[in-house]
Protein backbone atom coordinates (compact mmCIF):
# COMPACT_ATOMS: atom_id res chain seq x y z
CA UNK A 1 0.00 0.00 0.00
CA UNK A 2 2.78 2.25 0.80
CA UNK A 3 4.55 1.72 -2.06
CA UNK A 4 1.35 2.51 -4.64
CA UNK A 5 0.68 5.60 -2.39
CA UNK A 6 4.26 6.85 -2.96
CA UNK A 7 4.43 6.44 -6.64
CA UNK A 8 1.47 8.05 -7.71
CA UNK A 9 2.65 11.96 -7.21
CA UNK A 10 5.57 10.88 -9.39
CA UNK A 11 3.12 9.44 -12.13
CA UNK A 12 0.88 12.86 -12.19
CA UNK A 13 4.23 14.66 -12.52
CA UNK A 14 5.19 12.21 -15.58
CA UNK A 15 1.82 12.60 -17.41
CA UNK A 16 1.58 16.36 -17.08
CA UNK A 17 4.93 16.64 -18.17
CA UNK A 18 3.82 14.48 -21.44
CA UNK A 19 0.96 15.95 -22.20
CA UNK A 20 3.14 19.75 -21.98
CA UNK A 21 5.03 18.35 -24.53
CA UNK A 22 2.29 16.84 -26.36
CA UNK A 23 0.26 20.68 -26.53
CA UNK A 24 4.22 22.11 -27.46
CA UNK A 25 4.37 19.37 -30.49
CA UNK A 26 0.97 20.16 -32.03
CA UNK A 27 0.97 23.92 -31.65
CA UNK A 28 4.44 23.84 -33.39
CA UNK A 29 2.61 21.01 -36.49
CA UNK A 30 -0.12 23.95 -36.09
CA UNK A 31 2.45 26.90 -36.95
CA UNK A 32 5.22 24.57 -38.74
CA UNK A 33 3.35 25.26 -42.45
CA UNK A 34 3.49 28.96 -42.07
CA UNK A 35 6.54 29.27 -40.85
CA UNK A 36 8.30 26.50 -43.44
CA UNK A 37 5.61 26.89 -46.39
CA UNK A 38 7.70 26.34 -49.43
CA UNK A 39 8.32 30.28 -50.74
CA UNK A 40 6.64 31.55 -53.99
CA UNK A 41 8.27 31.11 -57.21
CA UNK A 42 10.24 33.80 -58.04
CA UNK A 43 9.24 36.12 -61.60
CA UNK A 44 10.90 33.91 -64.73
CA UNK A 45 14.04 36.30 -65.21
CA UNK A 46 13.68 38.76 -68.14
CA UNK A 47 16.22 37.07 -70.14
CA UNK A 48 14.53 33.39 -70.23
CA UNK A 49 12.16 34.08 -73.23
CA UNK A 50 12.57 32.84 -76.56
CA UNK A 51 13.18 34.41 -79.10
CA UNK A 52 16.20 35.99 -76.66
CA UNK A 53 15.60 40.30 -76.51
CA UNK A 54 18.29 42.08 -78.17
CA UNK A 55 19.27 43.97 -74.44
CA UNK A 56 17.63 42.94 -70.71
CA UNK A 57 18.56 45.30 -67.86
CA UNK A 58 17.19 43.21 -64.54
CA UNK A 59 16.70 45.19 -61.25
CA UNK A 60 14.10 46.65 -59.00
CA UNK A 61 11.31 44.95 -57.51
CA UNK A 62 8.60 42.83 -59.38
CA UNK A 63 4.87 43.89 -60.63
CA UNK A 64 2.27 41.82 -59.33
CA UNK A 65 -0.68 41.60 -60.92
CA UNK A 66 -4.22 41.45 -58.62
CA UNK A 67 -7.46 41.90 -58.49
CA UNK A 68 -7.17 45.76 -59.04
CA UNK A 69 -4.98 45.91 -61.98
CA UNK A 70 -6.24 47.92 -64.98
CA UNK A 71 -5.09 47.45 -68.36
CA UNK A 72 -4.43 50.98 -69.54
CA UNK A 73 -4.04 51.24 -73.54
CA UNK A 74 -2.26 54.42 -75.09
CA UNK A 75 -3.15 54.90 -78.35
CA UNK A 76 -5.66 54.58 -81.51
CA UNK A 77 -7.75 51.92 -82.01
CA UNK A 78 -4.63 48.80 -82.76
CA UNK A 79 -3.22 49.25 -79.61
CA UNK A 80 -6.40 49.03 -77.93
CA UNK A 81 -6.96 45.36 -80.20
CA UNK A 82 -4.01 44.27 -78.55
CA UNK A 83 -5.28 45.42 -74.79
CA UNK A 84 -8.17 43.05 -75.63
CA UNK A 85 -6.22 40.09 -77.01
CA UNK A 86 -3.57 40.18 -73.68
CA UNK A 87 -6.79 40.31 -71.63
CA UNK A 88 -7.82 37.62 -73.65
CA UNK A 89 -5.14 35.52 -72.36
CA UNK A 90 -4.60 36.79 -68.63
CA UNK A 91 -8.83 37.00 -68.08
CA UNK A 92 -9.36 32.99 -68.07
CA UNK A 93 -6.08 31.92 -66.00
CA UNK A 94 -6.21 34.97 -63.11
CA UNK A 95 -9.81 35.75 -62.58
CA UNK A 96 -9.08 39.01 -62.06
CA UNK A 97 -11.83 41.69 -64.27
CA UNK A 98 -8.63 43.63 -65.82
CA UNK A 99 -10.47 46.43 -67.60
CA UNK A 100 -9.54 48.43 -70.15
CA UNK A 101 -8.57 51.85 -69.87
CA UNK A 102 -7.73 54.81 -71.61
CA UNK A 103 -4.18 56.63 -70.47
CA UNK A 104 -4.09 54.64 -67.40
CA UNK A 105 -0.84 54.86 -64.92
CA UNK A 106 0.16 51.63 -62.84
CA UNK A 107 -0.99 48.26 -63.94
CA UNK A 108 0.04 47.01 -67.24
CA UNK A 109 0.19 49.73 -69.85
CA UNK A 110 0.59 49.45 -73.51
CA UNK A 111 1.57 52.71 -75.59
CA UNK A 112 2.25 53.59 -78.81
CA UNK A 113 4.67 56.21 -79.62
CA UNK A 114 8.08 57.88 -81.17
CA UNK A 115 10.82 56.08 -80.71
CA UNK A 116 13.81 53.99 -82.18
CA UNK A 117 11.69 50.93 -82.11
CA UNK A 118 11.47 50.91 -85.60
CA UNK A 119 8.26 48.67 -87.19
CA UNK A 120 8.44 45.66 -84.73
CA UNK A 121 10.65 46.26 -81.71
CA UNK A 122 9.14 47.41 -78.44
CA UNK A 123 10.25 48.71 -74.63
CA UNK A 124 9.03 46.56 -71.36
CA UNK A 125 9.76 48.06 -68.38
CA UNK A 126 8.45 46.38 -64.89
CA UNK A 127 8.42 47.48 -61.57
CA UNK A 128 6.36 47.24 -58.51
CA UNK A 129 4.07 50.19 -59.46
CA UNK A 130 3.40 48.19 -62.98
CA UNK A 131 4.59 47.10 -66.17
CA UNK A 132 4.98 49.35 -69.69
CA UNK A 133 5.07 48.21 -72.76
CA UNK A 134 6.48 50.97 -75.55
CA UNK A 135 6.39 50.96 -79.00
CA UNK A 136 6.50 52.78 -82.42
CA UNK A 137 4.22 50.93 -84.21
CA UNK A 138 1.55 48.05 -83.55
CA UNK A 139 3.33 44.86 -84.46
CA UNK A 140 5.86 45.93 -81.87
CA UNK A 141 3.40 46.58 -78.56
CA UNK A 142 2.05 43.06 -80.04
CA UNK A 143 5.05 41.47 -80.07
CA UNK A 144 5.72 42.86 -76.47
CA UNK A 145 2.55 41.43 -75.10
CA UNK A 146 4.19 37.99 -76.25
CA UNK A 147 7.45 38.64 -74.35
CA UNK A 148 5.01 39.97 -71.45
CA UNK A 149 2.81 36.51 -71.58
CA UNK A 150 6.13 34.52 -71.45
CA UNK A 151 7.51 36.50 -68.22
CA UNK A 152 4.19 35.32 -66.62
CA UNK A 153 4.03 31.65 -64.82
CA UNK A 154 3.02 29.19 -67.78
CA UNK A 155 -0.37 28.47 -66.14
CA UNK A 156 -1.46 31.94 -66.94
CA UNK A 157 -2.04 29.99 -70.43
CA UNK A 158 -4.97 27.67 -69.02
CA UNK A 159 -8.61 28.64 -69.38
CA UNK A 160 -10.00 28.09 -65.95
CA UNK A 161 -8.78 30.08 -63.12
CA UNK A 162 -5.22 29.41 -61.16
CA UNK A 163 -3.48 30.00 -58.18
CA UNK A 164 -0.88 32.26 -59.32
CA UNK A 165 0.62 34.33 -58.31
CA UNK A 166 1.37 36.46 -61.28
CA UNK A 167 4.27 38.50 -60.91
CA UNK A 168 6.38 40.11 -63.56
CA UNK A 169 10.21 40.21 -63.02
CA UNK A 170 11.77 44.02 -62.36
CA UNK A 171 13.70 45.32 -64.97
CA UNK A 172 13.70 46.44 -68.55
CA UNK A 173 14.02 44.88 -72.21
CA UNK A 174 14.98 46.78 -75.29
CA UNK A 175 14.22 44.57 -78.15
CA UNK A 176 13.75 44.46 -81.88
CA UNK A 177 14.45 41.91 -84.78
CA UNK A 178 17.69 40.82 -86.45
CA UNK A 179 15.84 39.84 -90.03
CA UNK A 180 12.51 41.94 -91.26
CA UNK A 181 11.49 38.22 -92.64
CA UNK A 182 10.58 35.35 -89.64
CA UNK A 183 8.44 32.30 -91.62
CA UNK A 184 6.75 29.27 -91.32
CA UNK A 185 5.40 27.53 -93.98
CA UNK A 186 2.46 25.11 -93.74
CA UNK A 187 1.84 22.79 -96.61
CA UNK A 188 -2.23 22.38 -97.18
CA UNK A 189 -1.65 20.91 -100.68
CA UNK A 190 -0.51 16.79 -99.41
CA UNK A 191 -3.20 17.04 -96.53
CA UNK A 192 -5.32 19.41 -96.21
CA UNK A 193 -5.75 21.75 -93.06
CA UNK A 194 -9.42 23.58 -92.23
CA UNK A 195 -9.47 27.31 -91.20
CA UNK A 196 -9.73 26.59 -87.33
CA UNK A 197 -6.52 24.53 -87.94
CA UNK A 198 -4.67 27.01 -89.69
CA UNK A 199 -5.94 29.47 -87.20
CA UNK A 200 -4.36 27.56 -84.06
CA UNK A 201 -0.76 27.21 -86.13
CA UNK A 202 -1.30 30.80 -86.29
CA UNK A 203 -1.55 31.58 -82.42
CA UNK A 204 1.37 29.62 -82.10
CA UNK A 205 3.54 30.97 -84.44
CA UNK A 206 2.62 34.35 -82.64
CA UNK A 207 3.82 33.62 -79.48
CA UNK A 208 7.61 33.12 -81.26
CA UNK A 209 6.90 36.61 -83.16
CA UNK A 210 6.85 34.88 -86.37
CA UNK A 211 5.86 37.34 -88.66
CA UNK A 212 4.90 35.82 -91.78
CA UNK A 213 2.96 32.61 -92.79
CA UNK A 214 3.78 30.90 -96.26
CA UNK A 215 0.97 28.34 -97.26
CA UNK A 216 1.49 26.52 -100.11
CA UNK A 217 -1.77 26.30 -101.85
CA UNK A 218 -1.22 23.70 -104.77
CA UNK A 219 0.69 20.51 -105.27
CA UNK A 220 0.51 17.47 -107.23
CA UNK A 221 -1.98 15.80 -104.62
CA UNK A 222 -4.25 18.93 -104.12
CA UNK A 223 -5.34 22.74 -104.92
CA UNK A 224 -6.53 24.16 -102.05
CA UNK A 225 -8.19 27.69 -103.23
CA UNK A 226 -11.06 28.47 -105.22
CA UNK A 227 -10.62 30.33 -108.01
CA UNK A 228 -13.70 31.50 -110.17
CA UNK A 229 -11.98 31.26 -113.35
CA UNK A 230 -11.30 27.87 -113.19
CA UNK A 231 -13.37 26.21 -111.12
CA UNK A 232 -12.75 22.77 -111.38
CA UNK A 233 -9.14 23.48 -110.07
CA UNK A 234 -10.77 23.25 -106.31
CA UNK A 235 -13.56 21.19 -107.33
CA UNK A 236 -11.74 18.43 -108.38
CA UNK A 237 -8.39 19.42 -108.34
CA UNK A 238 -8.84 19.62 -104.15
CA UNK A 239 -10.87 16.43 -104.10
CA UNK A 240 -8.42 14.19 -103.01
CA UNK A 241 -4.89 14.24 -100.80
CA UNK A 242 -1.87 12.07 -100.15
CA UNK A 243 -3.41 8.09 -98.97
CA UNK A 244 -6.63 9.02 -100.69
CA UNK A 245 -8.45 11.22 -98.28
CA UNK A 246 -11.26 13.54 -98.96
CA UNK A 247 -8.96 16.74 -99.02
CA UNK A 248 -10.46 20.20 -99.44
CA UNK A 249 -10.24 23.50 -100.40
CA UNK A 250 -10.68 27.28 -99.09
CA UNK A 251 -13.24 28.82 -100.44
CA UNK A 252 -12.16 32.97 -100.87
CA UNK A 253 -13.95 33.53 -97.97
CA UNK A 254 -12.09 30.88 -95.99
CA UNK A 255 -9.22 32.33 -97.18
CA UNK A 256 -9.99 36.20 -96.17
CA UNK A 257 -10.54 34.82 -93.03
CA UNK A 258 -7.69 33.62 -92.72
CA UNK A 259 -5.73 36.48 -94.18
CA UNK A 260 -7.83 38.33 -91.76
CA UNK A 261 -6.93 36.57 -88.82
CA UNK A 262 -3.16 36.11 -89.14
CA UNK A 263 -3.30 39.76 -89.61
CA UNK A 264 -4.77 40.31 -86.21
CA UNK A 265 -1.26 38.10 -84.75
CA UNK A 266 0.66 40.37 -87.66
CA UNK A 267 1.31 37.84 -89.36
CA UNK A 268 1.51 38.26 -92.95
CA UNK A 269 0.09 35.50 -95.45
CA UNK A 270 2.36 34.44 -98.86
CA UNK A 271 -0.09 32.19 -100.93
CA UNK A 272 2.25 29.77 -103.16
CA UNK A 273 1.54 28.40 -106.31
CA UNK A 274 4.06 26.12 -107.32
CA UNK A 275 4.92 26.17 -110.95
CA UNK A 276 5.63 24.80 -113.53
CA UNK A 277 6.32 21.39 -111.64
CA UNK A 278 4.45 19.98 -108.48
CA UNK A 279 1.03 20.75 -111.00
CA UNK A 280 -0.31 16.84 -111.42
CA UNK A 281 -3.71 18.68 -109.49
CA UNK A 282 -4.29 21.02 -111.99
CA UNK A 283 -3.43 19.25 -115.21
CA UNK A 284 -5.92 16.88 -113.66
CA UNK A 285 -8.57 19.13 -113.79
CA UNK A 286 -8.24 20.74 -116.78
CA UNK A 287 -7.06 18.74 -120.22
CA UNK A 288 -6.18 21.66 -122.12
CA UNK A 289 -3.01 22.35 -119.56
CA UNK A 290 -1.63 19.36 -120.66
CA UNK A 291 0.86 19.08 -123.89
CA UNK A 292 -0.90 16.77 -125.46
CA UNK A 293 -4.12 17.94 -124.45
CA UNK A 294 -4.96 14.11 -121.86
CA UNK A 295 -5.80 14.98 -118.45
CA UNK A 296 -3.66 12.92 -115.87
CA UNK A 297 -6.07 11.29 -113.11
CA UNK A 298 -5.40 12.63 -109.54
CA UNK A 299 -2.54 11.38 -107.56
CA UNK A 300 -2.35 10.50 -104.22
CA UNK A 301 1.16 9.35 -103.68
CA UNK A 302 4.13 11.16 -102.55
CA UNK A 303 6.85 11.09 -105.72
CA UNK A 304 7.97 14.16 -106.91
CA UNK A 305 9.31 15.72 -110.14
CA UNK A 306 6.79 14.41 -112.64
CA UNK A 307 4.41 16.63 -113.74
CA UNK A 308 4.85 20.03 -115.67
CA UNK A 309 2.81 23.10 -117.19
CA UNK A 310 2.91 22.84 -121.12
CA UNK A 311 5.00 26.00 -122.00
CA UNK A 312 4.67 26.31 -125.24
CA UNK A 313 1.52 26.89 -124.89
CA UNK A 314 -0.63 30.26 -124.68
CA UNK A 315 -3.08 29.16 -122.58
CA UNK A 316 -0.95 27.92 -119.88
CA UNK A 317 0.08 31.88 -119.10
CA UNK A 318 -3.63 32.72 -119.42
CA UNK A 319 -4.20 30.46 -116.67
CA UNK A 320 -1.63 31.45 -114.73
CA UNK A 321 -2.69 35.32 -115.38
CA UNK A 322 -6.05 34.22 -114.21
CA UNK A 323 -4.77 32.00 -111.10
CA UNK A 324 -2.28 35.15 -110.30
CA UNK A 325 -4.60 37.82 -110.97
CA UNK A 326 -7.63 36.23 -108.22
CA UNK A 327 -4.93 35.43 -105.84
CA UNK A 328 -3.51 38.73 -105.92
CA UNK A 329 -6.79 40.47 -104.93
CA UNK A 330 -7.75 38.44 -102.54
CA UNK A 331 -3.87 38.93 -100.70
CA UNK A 332 -2.94 42.31 -98.78
CA UNK A 333 0.71 41.38 -98.50
CA UNK A 334 3.51 42.06 -100.70
CA UNK A 335 4.55 38.96 -101.60
CA UNK A 336 3.28 36.14 -103.84
CA UNK A 337 5.25 32.38 -104.09
CA UNK A 338 5.71 31.42 -107.65
CA UNK A 339 7.51 27.95 -106.67
CA UNK A 340 9.85 26.55 -109.08
CA UNK A 341 11.30 23.30 -106.96
CA UNK A 342 11.83 20.50 -108.41
CA UNK A 343 10.65 21.01 -112.16
CA UNK A 344 12.35 17.89 -113.29
CA UNK A 345 9.94 17.16 -116.04
CA UNK A 346 11.08 20.80 -117.70
CA UNK A 347 13.66 21.55 -119.68
CA UNK A 348 16.35 23.93 -118.43
CA UNK A 349 15.50 26.04 -121.47
CA UNK A 350 11.72 25.68 -120.91
CA UNK A 351 12.01 26.69 -117.20
CA UNK A 352 13.61 30.25 -118.19
CA UNK A 353 11.48 30.66 -120.49
CA UNK A 354 8.08 29.76 -118.22
CA UNK A 355 9.88 32.12 -115.11
CA UNK A 356 10.84 35.04 -117.58
CA UNK A 357 7.03 34.83 -118.45
CA UNK A 358 5.39 34.58 -115.24
CA UNK A 359 7.49 36.95 -113.21
CA UNK A 360 6.41 40.09 -114.94
CA UNK A 361 2.49 38.63 -114.00
CA UNK A 362 3.00 38.59 -110.60
CA UNK A 363 4.30 42.14 -110.85
CA UNK A 364 1.51 43.92 -112.84
CA UNK A 365 -0.77 42.66 -110.32
CA UNK A 366 1.16 44.38 -107.12
CA UNK A 367 3.18 41.51 -105.90
CA UNK A 368 6.85 40.72 -105.41
CA UNK A 369 7.92 36.68 -106.76
CA UNK A 370 9.63 34.94 -104.25
CA UNK A 371 10.55 31.78 -105.64
CA UNK A 372 12.66 28.34 -104.95
CA UNK A 373 16.24 28.97 -104.96
CA UNK A 374 16.07 27.03 -108.59
CA UNK A 375 14.62 30.41 -109.58
CA UNK A 376 18.06 32.02 -109.79
CA UNK A 377 19.24 29.29 -112.36
CA UNK A 378 16.50 31.38 -114.42
CA UNK A 379 16.98 35.79 -114.29
CA UNK A 380 15.05 36.74 -110.77
CA UNK A 381 12.71 39.76 -110.91
CA UNK A 382 14.34 42.60 -109.90
CA UNK A 383 13.62 42.30 -105.96
CA UNK A 384 12.58 38.95 -105.95
CA UNK A 385 13.24 36.60 -102.89
CA UNK A 386 15.25 33.29 -103.42
CA UNK A 387 14.11 30.81 -100.38
CA UNK A 388 17.12 28.36 -100.43
CA UNK A 389 16.17 24.97 -99.18
CA UNK A 390 19.52 23.00 -99.84
CA UNK A 391 21.60 21.46 -97.44
CA UNK A 392 24.96 21.78 -95.61
CA UNK A 393 26.28 18.74 -98.70
CA UNK A 394 24.73 20.89 -101.38
CA UNK A 395 26.86 20.92 -104.66
CA UNK A 396 29.38 23.79 -104.86
CA UNK A 397 27.76 24.72 -107.87
CA UNK A 398 24.43 24.81 -106.73
CA UNK A 399 25.39 26.96 -103.77
CA UNK A 400 27.30 29.26 -105.88
CA UNK A 401 24.85 29.94 -108.18
CA UNK A 402 22.70 31.73 -105.42
CA UNK A 403 25.26 33.51 -103.86
CA UNK A 404 25.48 34.98 -107.55
CA UNK A 405 22.49 35.85 -107.73
CA UNK A 406 22.54 37.07 -104.17
CA UNK A 407 25.38 39.13 -105.25
CA UNK A 408 23.29 40.62 -107.83
CA UNK A 409 20.84 41.96 -105.38
CA UNK A 410 18.51 38.71 -104.74
CA UNK A 411 17.40 38.84 -101.48
CA UNK A 412 17.64 35.34 -99.76
CA UNK A 413 15.42 33.63 -97.24
CA UNK A 414 17.30 30.64 -95.47
CA UNK A 415 15.42 27.36 -94.95
CA UNK A 416 17.72 24.29 -95.36
CA UNK A 417 16.53 21.32 -95.25
CA UNK A 418 18.91 19.83 -92.92
CA UNK A 419 18.56 22.58 -90.58
CA UNK A 420 14.52 23.71 -90.43
CA UNK A 421 12.21 21.60 -92.42
CA UNK A 422 10.14 20.83 -89.35
CA UNK A 423 8.98 18.02 -91.38
CA UNK A 424 12.51 15.95 -91.19
CA UNK A 425 12.51 13.18 -88.49
CA UNK A 426 14.54 14.12 -85.28
CA UNK A 427 15.43 10.56 -84.58
CA UNK A 428 15.29 7.48 -86.63
CA UNK A 429 12.54 6.21 -84.14
CA UNK A 430 10.65 9.44 -84.65
CA UNK A 431 7.16 8.31 -85.84
CA UNK A 432 6.09 11.17 -88.29
CA UNK A 433 8.11 12.90 -90.79
CA UNK A 434 10.73 11.92 -93.48
CA UNK A 435 14.41 11.86 -93.24
CA UNK A 436 15.67 12.48 -96.90
CA UNK A 437 17.46 15.48 -95.61
CA UNK A 438 18.75 13.41 -92.27
CA UNK A 439 17.70 13.40 -88.57
CA UNK A 440 17.31 16.95 -87.51
CA UNK A 441 17.33 17.46 -83.45
CA UNK A 442 16.52 20.18 -81.94
CA UNK A 443 20.47 21.45 -82.00
CA UNK A 444 21.47 20.88 -85.22
CA UNK A 445 18.32 22.65 -86.38
CA UNK A 446 18.73 26.06 -83.99
CA UNK A 447 22.89 26.30 -84.58
CA UNK A 448 24.08 27.46 -87.46
CA UNK A 449 23.92 31.66 -87.83
CA UNK A 450 21.87 32.76 -91.17
CA UNK A 451 24.90 35.61 -91.97
CA UNK A 452 27.13 33.31 -92.67
CA UNK A 453 25.59 29.95 -94.21
CA UNK A 454 25.62 30.32 -97.81
CA UNK A 455 29.19 30.67 -98.71
CA UNK A 456 29.45 33.71 -101.20
CA UNK A 457 26.24 35.31 -100.34
CA UNK A 458 26.95 38.52 -98.70
CA UNK A 459 25.10 38.64 -95.33
CA UNK A 460 23.10 41.96 -96.29
CA UNK A 461 21.44 39.98 -98.99
CA UNK A 462 19.54 37.58 -96.26
CA UNK A 463 16.38 38.90 -95.24
CA UNK A 464 15.11 35.99 -92.86
CA UNK A 465 14.45 32.65 -92.19
CA UNK A 466 11.61 30.44 -92.69
CA UNK A 467 10.87 26.90 -91.41
CA UNK A 468 8.53 24.93 -93.83
CA UNK A 469 6.68 22.13 -92.40
CA UNK A 470 5.56 19.76 -95.41
CA UNK A 471 2.60 17.62 -95.33
CA UNK A 472 3.18 14.08 -96.15
CA UNK A 473 2.86 12.13 -92.94
CA UNK A 474 0.78 15.14 -91.05
CA UNK A 475 -3.08 14.95 -90.98
CA UNK A 476 -3.63 16.76 -87.83
CA UNK A 477 -3.11 19.18 -85.47
CA UNK A 478 -1.17 17.06 -83.13
CA UNK A 479 0.84 15.83 -86.00
CA UNK A 480 1.98 19.51 -86.80
CA UNK A 481 2.79 20.49 -83.56
CA UNK A 482 4.83 17.42 -82.40
CA UNK A 483 7.10 18.04 -85.82
CA UNK A 484 7.32 21.67 -85.02
CA UNK A 485 7.69 21.99 -81.30
CA UNK A 486 10.33 22.27 -79.84
CA UNK A 487 12.04 23.10 -83.44
CA UNK A 488 9.89 26.05 -84.49
CA UNK A 489 10.86 28.15 -81.40
CA UNK A 490 14.93 27.45 -82.35
CA UNK A 491 13.81 28.91 -86.19
CA UNK A 492 12.16 32.00 -84.89
CA UNK A 493 15.23 32.58 -83.08
CA UNK A 494 17.30 32.74 -85.77
CA UNK A 495 15.15 35.41 -87.40
CA UNK A 496 14.62 37.67 -84.17
CA UNK A 497 18.09 37.66 -81.98
CA UNK A 498 20.93 39.50 -83.03
CA UNK A 499 23.84 36.46 -83.35
CA UNK A 500 25.28 37.86 -80.35
CA UNK A 501 22.79 36.17 -77.82
CA UNK A 502 23.33 33.08 -79.53
CA UNK A 503 24.06 29.90 -77.15
CA UNK A 504 23.15 26.45 -77.07
CA UNK A 505 24.00 25.95 -73.32
CA UNK A 506 21.71 28.61 -72.85
CA UNK A 507 19.12 28.46 -75.41
CA UNK A 508 18.38 24.80 -74.13
CA UNK A 509 17.46 26.31 -70.73
CA UNK A 510 15.41 28.98 -72.06
CA UNK A 511 13.84 26.29 -74.45
CA UNK A 512 13.13 23.54 -71.60
CA UNK A 513 11.05 26.66 -69.81
CA UNK A 514 8.70 26.70 -72.55
CA UNK A 515 7.68 22.87 -71.79
CA UNK A 516 5.08 23.67 -69.23
CA UNK A 517 3.45 26.90 -71.16
CA UNK A 518 3.00 23.94 -74.50
CA UNK A 519 1.14 21.79 -71.66
CA UNK A 520 -0.75 24.73 -70.76
CA UNK A 521 -1.62 25.06 -73.89
CA UNK A 522 -2.47 21.62 -75.14
CA UNK A 523 0.88 21.89 -77.64
CA UNK A 524 1.83 18.03 -78.18
CA UNK A 525 6.06 18.32 -78.37
CA UNK A 526 8.86 16.15 -78.81
CA UNK A 527 10.72 16.11 -75.78
CA UNK A 528 13.70 15.90 -76.97
CA UNK A 529 16.92 14.58 -74.91
CA UNK A 530 18.89 17.29 -76.09
CA UNK A 531 16.78 19.68 -74.01
CA UNK A 532 16.32 19.84 -69.51
CA UNK A 533 12.65 19.50 -69.81
CA UNK A 534 11.19 20.52 -66.16
CA UNK A 535 10.04 17.09 -64.38
CA UNK A 536 6.37 16.29 -65.13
Amino acid sequence: MRRHRGTTPRLTRILGSFLLVAAAGAATLAAGPASRATPPTPPTPLDRVVPAPASVTPGGSPYRITRSTRLGVDGPDAARRIGEYLAGVLRPSTGYPLPLTEQGTGGIRLRLAEGAYGAEGYRLHSGPDGVTVTASAPAGLFHGVQTLRQLLPAAVEKKTVQAGPWQIAGGTIEDRPRYGYRGAMLDVARHFFTVAQVKRYIDQLALYKINTLHLHLSDDQGWRIAVDSWPRLAAYGGSTEVGGGAGGHYTKADYREIVRYAASRYLEVVPEIDMPGHTNAALASYARLNCDGEAPPLYTGTDVGFSSLCVSQQVTYDFVDDVIRELAALTPGRYLHIGGDEAHSTTHADYVTFMNRVQPIVAAYGKTVIGWHQLTGATPAKGALAQYWGLDGTGADEKAQVARAARNGTGLILSPADRVYLDMKYTKDTPLGLDWAGLVEVRRSYDWDPAAYLPGAPASAVKGVEAPLWSETLTSPADIEYMAFPRLPGAAELGWSPQSTHDWNAYRIRLAAQGPRWDALGIRYHRSPQVPWPAN
